[in-house]
């Protein structure tokens, strides 16, 4: 499975690197978890529970520390826990069970929020939030739209109070033990660079000097040059923001190499 995008326009930045993520075997509810579960899990006699991040995460340690594998049929070798799935997880399981959604809502994630994918998790596990401010307090979602049934985006929510458009599902997953394969943290910046260079000269400043001297006004291209390089820069610039060559896709054994290598030096 792979997560982001290949485009190489500004406008995809916070969607890339696509890379791709290999979850080991792990357990899903289809749907999230009910108001009548939610009143059983909390110990709470209420008939409209909003959920924060303390009532969240009283769920899932409960939940982990009651775990009886032999009674629910999972590998005793393994350490298990209960939580929110990781957006890896989620994806994986809404490509092959077609999780149910419900409109309107806000799905949280045991993802921590962030920029870009540059440093994601490649198995499954969740991302924790990396930097300082209030966004710590933030964990990454996904919103479902209020009328258009399917439609997702990837989101955020407060976790430092409850709100009534939060819903989870829970997870069964193996704790990972190894070293987490993460994205690289740094892209190749010089070549993105002599990139960015090229493609604004071939796509705006060539085009705004090769326009008038195609039209008859080649007079116009030596002493209106200034004019000319200033327009085909910001025309190359705005390009930027739409088009440019697709990005490679980082993959897992890629990745798990750099991992390896690390370990030895």
């Amino acid at each position: 499975m792979f997560l982001g995008t290949e485009k190489g326009g500004w406008m995809y930045g916070g969607q890339r690197p696509r890379h791709e993520v290999r979850c080991p075997e792990f357990y899903i509810t289809k749907v999230v978890l009910s108001q009548r579960q939610l009143k059983e899990l909390l110990d709470i006699e209420s008939d409209n529970i909003t959920l924060g991040g303390e009532r969240i995460q009283q769920i899932c340690t409960n939940l982990t520390m009651g775990i009886n594998t032999d009674e629910i049929g999972i590998d005793a070798e393994k350490k298990w826990e209960v939580r929110c799935p990781s957006e890896g997880e989620w994806r994986r399981a809404h490509e092959l069970l077609e999780l149910r959604l419900e409109p309107g809502k806000i799905e949280i994630l045991a993802d921590g929020v962030s920029d870009n994918y540059r440093g994601a998790m490649m198995d499954g596990r969740p991302r924790s939030f990396e930097g300082l401010g209030p966004m710590a307090q933030h964990r990454a979602a996904i919103e479902t739209h209020p009328r258009q049934e399917g439609v997702t985006a990837l989101s955020s929510a407060p976790m430092d109070r409850e709100l009534s458009e939060i819903v989870i599902r829970l997870v069964i997953t193996p704790i990972r033990e190894v070293k987490a394969v993460r994205v690289p943290l740094n892209a190749d910046f010089s070549a993105n660079i002599r990139g960015e260079i090229f493609w604004t000269f071939l796509l705006g400043v060539i085009p705004s000097f090769a326009i008038p001297i195609a039209r008859g006004m080649g007079s116009y291209a030596t002493t209106g040059w200034a004019n000319l390089l200033f327009g085909g820069l910001c025309a190359g610039f705005v390009t930027g923001a739409f088009w440019r060559p697709k990005r490679p896709t980082i993959l897992y054994d890629e990745a798990e190499k750099l991992v390896v290598d690390s370990r030895r030096d």
